[in-house]
C-alpha cells in the first residue's frame, strides 16, 4: 500500500478530483473542500464550471455563500481541462448512467470519464467510482481499462466502488452523516479509498468487494421500487373497493413490528427508483435469471400516471364535466417535493397524457419555470394566482411543494385530486367533498 498516497490522504494534503457535478458531485466535492482537501471539479458543461469558479450553486441542496467561500480560500475550483487530472491523488467518477431506450444500461458516460482517468493516470492515484451501474462494471470495464495504462494494480493505482446515497432536498441526511459503503476491487484498495471516505463522512461500512457494494445500491433501490409498486397497486384496489388507501395505510402502520409503510403516488421519478432496478435485472437476464419481483413493480409503477388521468377523467365526470375541452391546472410537476429536478417525473405523463385526451392544461411549480415535453414542444408554468384556481376545472396535486398554499388551493378550486394526500391534515372539513384523494 502507498504510503506516500495514505500520507497525504491522512494529513489532508491530497488533491481530490470529481469529474461530474451533479447532485451527487457537486455536494461530494463540497465536503471534501470542506473538510481541508484541494479539490478540483471536472466538467463538460462549461455552465456548471463558470457559475461555481464565480462561486455560484446551482443545487438547492448546496448553498451559494458555501461555495464563494471555499473558492475564495482556494480550496475549491472547477474546470473543463482533464489534464489537470494529473494533479490529483484521488479521482471519484460520478457521471449519469442512463438508460437506453430498450431498458438497457448505458454506461457510456462512466466509459467516458474512466477514459480521461486513463489518460491521465499515475503513480500513486486512488481512483473510485460512485455511479449507479451493475455487478461487475468496476472490475469488468475500470479494472482492464486502467491496467491499459501499464500502471499496476495495488502498487501505483488503486480502484473501488463507493455507491452514492445522494437523496435531493433531505435536509437531515447529507454527504457527511449517511453512512458510505465502500468496496474495492482488492482488499488494498477498499482499504485506501475506505481511509478517503473516512476523513469525510461519519461512518464507512466496509464491504469484501466492488460487486458487493454495487449490488447492495442496486438492492436499496430495488427495495424501494418493489414496496411502492406494492401500495400504488394497494391504491388502485382500494379505489375499486371505495376504500381510502391512505387511512388502510394508517392502520397497518399502527403494527410495532413486521410493516414498514410505504405510501402511493402518481408514479416514480428521478435518476434512481426508476432506473437502478433495471441495470440489477439485465444483469441478471444475462446469466439466465429472470428478476420477476422487479419487472412487477416496473409495471405497477409505469401504470400510475394512466390511473391518475383516469382518476381525474371519473372526478371530472362527477362534475359533469368530460376530459376533453376541461381546464386542468397541475400542481408541481418535480419528481419530489422542493427541488427544481423532472428527470423520469411522473407528471410529465401525466401532462402528457392528459394533453392526448384534449384537456387544457397549465402547470404551476416554484421550481420549474418551463418543462419540455416528448413531441409536444415546451410548456412554460403559470402563476399560482385566485383566479387560476377559480378558473380550473380541476386541481391535480402531482407534487408536494411545501411553499404552495394547499389551504387556499382546496379552498378556491372547484375540484381537487392529491396523489400526495397533503390535503388531508389542513382542517377544513367543509371542503373535503371537493378532495379525491388517490
Amino acid at each position: 500500500m502507498s504510503a506516500e498516497l495514505l500520507s497525504k490522504i491522512i494529513e489532508r494534503k491530497a488533491v481530490i478530483g470529481v469529474i461530474g457535478l451533479g447532485y451527487v458531485g457537486l455536494p461530494l466535492l463540497v465536503e471534501f473542500a470542506r473538510g481541508g482537501f484541494d479539490s478540483i471539479g471536472f466538467e463538460v458543461d462549461e455552465s456548471r464550471i463558470a457559475a461555481i469558479n464565480s462561486g455560484t450553486s446551482y443545487i438547492p441542496d448546496v448553498s451559494t455563500e458555501g461555495i464563494r467561500t471555499l473558492v475564495e480560500h482556494k480550496k475549491l475550483s472547477a474546470t473543463g481541462d482533464f489534464s489537470k487530472l494529473r494533479t490529483t491523488d484521488a479521482v471519484v467518477i460520478c457521471v449519469p448512467t442512463p438508460l437506453r431506450k430498450t431498458k438497457e444500461p448505458d454506461i457510456s458516460y462512466i466509459l467516458a470519464a474512466a477514459e480521461r482517468v486513463r489518460e491521465n493516470l499515475h503513480s500513486p492515484q486512488l481512483v473510485i467510482l460512485e455511479s449507479t451501474t451493475y455487478p461487475g462494471t468496476t472490475d469488468e470495464v475500470l479494472l482492464p481499462m486502467l491496467k491499459d495504462s501499464e500502471l499496476k494494480l495495488d502498487e501505483d493505482f488503486y480502484l473501488a466502488f463507493s455507491p452514492e446515497r445522494v437523496d435531493p432536498g433531505n435536509g437531515k441526511y447529507q454527504t457527511f452523516n449517511i453512512p458510505k459503503v465502500v468496496g474495492g476491487v482488492s482488499q488494498i484498495s477498499m482499504e485506501v479509498a475506505s481511509a478517503l471516505y473516512q476523513t469525510i463522512v461519519e461512518r464507512v461500512h466496509k464491504v469484501s468487494s466492488a460487486r458487493v457494494a454495487e449490488t447492495a445500491k442496486l438492492l436499496e433501490n430495488t427495495f424501494r421500487s418493489v414496496n411502492i409498486g406494492l401500495v400504488n397497486e394497494m391504491a388502485q384496489l382500494c379505489y375499486h373497493l371505495g376504500i381510502d388507501s391512505w387511512e388502510v395505510i394508517q392502520a397497518a402502520a399502527t403494527k410495532p413490528f413486521g410493516f414498514m409503510a410505504f405510501y402511493p403516488g402518481p408514479g416514480i421519478g428521478g435518476h434512481c427508483i426508476p432506473l437502478d432496478p433495471h441495470y440489477l435485472s439485465w444483469k441478471a437476464r444475462l446469466h439466465g435469471f429472470e428478476a420477476r419481483f422487479i419487472g412487477l413493480a416496473e409495471e405497477v409503477n409505469s401504470h400510475m400516471p394512466q390511473h391518475v388521468v383516469s382518476l381525474t377523467q371519473d372526478a371530472l365526470n362527477d362534475h359533469r364535466k368530460p376530459l376533453k375541452g376541461s381546464r386542468v391546472l397541475v400542481l408541481g410537476v418535480a419528481y419530489k417535493r422542493d427541488i427544481n429536478d423532472v428527470r423520469e417525473s411522473p407528471a410529465l405523463g401525466v401532462v402528457e397524457q392528459l394533453l392526448g385526451k384534449g384537456a387544457e392544461v397549465s402547470y404551476h411549480d416554484p421550481f420549474i419555470p418551463e418543462m419540455r415535453l416528448d413531441g409536444k414542444g415546451v410548456l412554460s408554468g403559470v402563476e399560482l394566482t385566485d383566479e387560476a384556481l377559480k378558473n380550473c376545472d380541476c386541481a391535480l396535486i402531482i407534487t408536494d411543494h411545501t411553499a404552495i398554499d394547499y389551504g387556499r388551493v382546496v379552498r378556491l378550486a372547484p375540484l381537487i385530486i392529491d396523489t400526495r394526500n397533503v390535503t388531508r391534515k389542513l382542517g377544513l372539513p367543509e371542503f373535503e367533498s371537493k378532495v379525491i384523494r388517490l
